[in-house]
């Protein structure tokens, strides 16, 4: 099978497409012929070798997967071949071949592109966990999102426009901003100008926002827990920026709100079943149409290291998703 190879931690763009060996579904496992694969700022950290946990040399990046069931190991029933599924896998997403255990896969329902679901599970999923379990976003609020034209901001304004939500998307280039606005965002604001809350102000009337969703961090937090109401509730998802910010907490304390931690990954590791609901009502909401996950780019497997690098250095808009079995 083709694949995308890590050898040695450093810069993504310089991964290679190598020739590896298919590997073989062991019992209650499937074996998935890889049709996309969602690419992710954690992703690239792996490669660099910088995340907080690091993958042994050689691997296989990539962990969100789409694709068809074309084996099974013992003790699956047949029915299951065929089937579209997508999942998360700590490594292995970008190779046209992938064994994963057959109860982390969720059916694609008919209405998804294998494109669309492979970059939906970890920003969906992290939006409608953060929006409405940890902020409980109400129906005509408003929520401000930060870094609004990446892949998990992006995820964010489209979740909380089918809540019913007021967005203001905050982005640091004039093209980052139209793709957010074209994605649903009511209003935008540059937070790259140094006076950007006077520009949030005016777009509140100076009422403030209800919500703030937060995956970038560093000198944009501060400002943004500042322009919160009373009551409101500043969502901690990331920190993109690479600068974890120091909030003074009497800002909490004078504003009567809330800074919130929003880590899917660990309440779905804690509480495997609390994923269940989570990706009920977003599939209905994909079946009805109130979410549009189609990613904004995609790309074959030989350019999967120039995509990562610019995660990296945060030049993409919008989920970037690999094409694997074009």
């Amino acid at each position: 099978m083709r694949a995308v190879r890590c050898v040695n931690y450093g810069e993504p763009r310089d991964l290679k497409v190598e020739e590896l060996p298919a590997p073989v579904p062991g019992p209650g496992e499937v074996l998935l012929a890889v049709e996309a694969a969602g690419l992710g700022y954690v992703d690239a950290l792996f490669v660099r070798g910088t995340y907080q946990v690091k993958l042994p040399l050689p691997f296989v990046p990539g962990s969100e997967v789409a694709g068809t069931i074309e084996a099974l190991g013992e003790g699956l029933p047949g029915e299951l071949l065929g089937t579209r599924v997508m999942a998360l896998s700590p490594k292995g997403a970008l190779a046209e071949k992938l064994v994963l255990p057959s109860v982390v896969c969720s059916s694609i329902p008919d209405e998804m592109s294998s494109e669309a679901a492979a970059g939906f599970l970890v920003s969906y999923c992290t939006a409608l966990y953060g929006l409405e379990t940890c902020g409980k976003l109400q129906p005509g609020e408003t929520v401000l999102v930060l870094g609004a034209a990446g892949g998990v901001g992006m995820a964010a304004i489209d979740v909380a426009k089918a809540m019913g939500a007021k967005v203001i998307a905050a982005a640091s280039t004039g093209e980052k901003r139209a793709a957010a606005k074209a994605h649903g965002a009511d209003e935008v604001v540059d937070y790259s100008d140094p006076d950007w809350r006077k520009a949030l102000d005016a777009l509140t009337e100076k009422r403030g926002v209800n919500l703030v969703y937060d995956p970038v961090g560093g000198q944009y937090s501060e400002t943004a827990f500042r322009c919160l109401a009373p009551g409101g509730r500043h969502l901690v998802v990331g920190f993109a920026n690479g600068e974890i910010p120091k909030l003074p907490l009497n800002l909490a304390l004078l504003k009567r709100s809330s800074l919130v931690g929003v880590d899917w990954g660990g309440e779905i590791r804690a509480n495997p079943k609390a994923n269940i609901p989570l990706m009920h009502k977003l599939t209905e909401w994909v079946v009805e149409g109130k979410i549009h996950p189609e990613p904004t780019a995609s790309f074959p497997l030989e350019k999967a290291g120039d995509v990562l690098q610019d995660l990296l250095e945060r030049r993409s808009i919008g989920k970037p998703v690999i094409r694997v079995n074009a």
